[in-house]
């Protein structure tokens, strides 16, 4: 008699329906009526009733981007982005590689990781204040500092300077986010092959030929992954530029798109419609830029190999289908 095989792939079904159904209603539901909003009338605390603009579909769009501080918005985001992000890279990488570096024995590695990597355990609110504190105004510990140094005759309002007020949210979020680089770098380094750099020093490389020559292209992936979670997180910043300085600074200098999304739908004008369709262009252009980078970043030997590869098997299949029909 035959034995009746027992199919367990219903049981990975069953045990997947739970996330599905979560994903369905608080994700997935979610980012679909958000882009349908980008399509309506949708404004007002309680809608009496919500029409699709259907004779000008993407007014809404055109609205947004015609708005002089949705431009704005754009320009903070990728400036203070791009001030905080290449000094968390390029000091992450300094830390990664000389904690990791074979000839430097470092002591005491597991505190100075701790120590490095606590500023993103803090909460966005706790970090907020903390700095608004350390800049108040009249009196606050850079005020008096600078007062006592002589560097200023009176207490000088910090955040009423629009870029100070950009630098110190794009230092904050250098402060907070290179201690997680370096960790996300130093796992990629510790998966690069010891031989690697037992040759190198064979073949007696310094230290910096051998991070260049041997590190640095064995972290592309990684290098890939680093920068696109940290480009989709940099434009979406929204914890402390909302909380550090209110109505968004002095000519709206820390005002980031997701803060300005925020103000279109709940900051009293609750113009759902805008803020939808905000939403939707600043997911466009994280699915863009992301796209860019990684393709950028893509190692072309690899990539060329990869086509080749696919080409082969190609070539082999259709050999293949013409042997079976010879055969025939």
């Amino acid at each position: 008699m035959k034995k009746k095989k027992i199919s367990y792939a219903k049981y990975g079904y069953i045990f997947s329906i739970p996330f599905v159904l979560a994903f369905t209603l608080f994700t997935l539901y979610p980012i679909l009526y958000t882009i349908f909003i980008g399509f309506t009338d949708l404004k007002g605390l309680i809608a009496p009733e919500v029409h699709v603009l259907w004779d000008d579909l993407f007014a809404n769009y055109k609205t947004v981007i015609a708005a002089d501080s949705f431009r704005k918005s754009v320009f903070n985001t990728v400036f203070i982005w791009t001030c905080n992000f290449l000094p968390q890279l390029l000091l992450a990488l300094v830390l990664a590689a000389w904690f990791t570096s074979t000839r430097r024995k470092i002591k005491g590695q597991g505190a100075f990781k701790v120590l490095f990597y606590m500023p993103n355990i803090i909460t966005a609110a706790t970090v907020a204040i903390l700095f608004r504190a350390l800049f108040g105004y009249p009196m606050g510990p850079i005020n008096d500092m600078f007062e006592t140094l002589g560097w200023i005759s009176e207490p000088y309002q910090f955040f009423q300077n629009k870029w100070i007020a950009r630098g110190v949210v794009a230092f904050i979020q250098f402060w907070q986010w290179y201690g997680y680089t370096m960790i996300v770098l130093i796992s990629g380094i510790l998966g690069i092959n010891p031989e690697l750099f037992e040759a190198s020093e064979i073949d007696g490389a310094t230290s910096a030929q051998t991070f260049f020559y041997v590190t640095l292209p064995n972290l592309r992936t990684i290098m890939v992954f680093t920068l696109i979670t940290s480009l989709i997180g940099g434009l979406q910043m929204f914890d402390i530029p909302k909380l550090l300085v209110g109505n968004s600074g002095p000519g709206f200098a820390t005002l980031t798109t997701s803060v300005y999304i925020y103000n279109q739908a709940f900051s009293g004008s609750y113009k759902y419609n805008t803020a939808s369709a905000a939403s939707v262009l600043l997911f466009i252009a994280c699915s863009v830029l992301s796209a860019i980078v990684f393709m950028l970043m893509q190692d072309k030997h690899d990539a060329k190999e990869a086509r080749l590869l696919k080409k082969v098997a190609k070539e082999e299949k259709k050999a293949a289908k013409l042997a079976a029909k010879e055969g025939r």
